[in-house]
């Protein structure tokens, strides 16, 4: 691993949007002290600066032309074409879907976009149909980096260095190629993600304003995902993939392994509990006892799935012994309901106990 120069521009992004989201972060809080939860937010602008500081060192400590033909090409992805995609869509809105149209202006404000949240939301509350459906969709865009990640790898390596051999054309091994991938589209994904939250988020400065430029699309679809303290912070993609970023240098079966313990299983918690959860623990709690199961059996199946999938050197009682402790981590996190966010402590937490074991096993 070495710090190649030409990685420079996406570290210093990264910092910047960091502090950029520690700035929105404590504007929110003194506008919204009780929606907001601070200590997420910190958390996170930490998790910008330490993915910025470690980008670099993801790559071999060579300087082939491959590796940096291919570091040139992914920093312009994500320093130059993220951020121009964000400025055309927004000029898009501006000087073409705006354009003479004062009235929809008006009606793109957050106080617009709360109405159609109560309209939509408000009556809903305890429609059991309708919280499956709400709570489907938002594990389906938890799902995605997950899916993404294994995707991009098994492409690398039984198509790209096995199946086309491109690794003797290109000078990159297929787990070269693949991290090269999976960084290149995780930076990009929350580059974009992030920008358009510090749009959404815009409306607590009163002077700087650009709410109106999101598109009706994003803001349809944000109505029918948000959970409602999450008008107030920054969407859930960008966080997760930030937190799964350190985690890239474990064996791949276990960053695997946890960014599904991170989306299937606590999507199967969440909708098993929604679906069938009668028993409530606490009582006071929206958690029911069979999410709790059902959580912790899908994090140990797909724990088990990821690692025999990636790691084949690992013996069957070493896979289980690393699956059980990932699911326990998993169930202990959803028992203590922390105000910190779960997608940032089941990413860290789970791939702690599962490299431990697979140290000393």
């Amino acid at each position: 691993m070495v710090f190649y120069l030409i990685t420079l521009p996406i570290t210093i992004l990264f910092i910047a949007l960091g502090f950029g989201h520690l700035y929105f972060s404590i504007r929110l809080k003194k506008k919204f002290p009780k929606e907001h939860i601070f200590i997420n937010s910190f958390i996170i602008f930490v998790l910008w600066i330490i993915s910025g500081i470690l980008y670099p060192f993801f790559f071999p400590s060579n300087t082939r032309e491959a590796i940096n033909f291919h570091q040139s090409f992914s920093m312009s992805i994500i320093c130059l074409f993220a951020p121009l995609l964000v400025f055309l869509v927004l000029l898009y809105q501006s000087k073409v879907v705006l354009k003479d149209k004062p009235e929809l202006r008006e009606n793109r404000t957050i106080e617009q976009f709360l109405k159609k949240y109560n309209l939509v939301n408000g009556d809903q509350i305890h429609n059991k149909s309708y919280t499956l459906r709400t709570d489907f969709r938002r594990k389906i865009f938890h799902l995605l980096p997950g899916l993404v990640i294994i995707i991009l790898w098994i492409f690398a390596i039984d198509v790209w260095d096995g199946l086309w051999n491109a690794d003797e054309i290109y000078g990159l091994s297929g787990k070269e190629y693949g991290m090269f991938l999976i960084l290149m589209i995780g930076y990009t994904g929350v580059i974009i993600f992030a920008a358009l939250d510090f749009v959404r988020l815009s409306y607590i400065f009163e002077n700087s304003n650009v709410y109106h430029l999101l598109p009706d699309c994003l803001s349809n679809m944000l109505i029918k995902a948000l959970k409602r303290n999450e008008n107030y912070e920054f969407t859930k993609n960008a966080v997760l993939i930030l937190s799964l970023v350190p985690l890239l240098f474990l064996p791949f079966g276990i960053f695997t392994a946890v960014a599904l313990i991170t989306s299937i299983g606590d999507g199967v918690a969440s909708i098993m509990g929604v679906s069938f959860g009668r028993y409530h623990f606490p009582k006071s709690s929206g958690k029911t006892i069979i999410g709790y199961v059902s959580g912790f059996f899908a994090s140990f199946g797909v724990s088990v799935f990821a690692l025999w999938l990636f790691e084949t050197d690992i013996v069957p009682c070493k896979m289980i012994v690393m699956s059980l402790s990932g699911a326990f981590v998993f169930l202990s996190i959803d028992l203590l309901s922390l105000k910190i966010d779960d997608n940032i402590l089941n990413p860290i937490f789970c791939a702690l106990i599962m490299t431990f074991f697979f140290i000393i096993l």
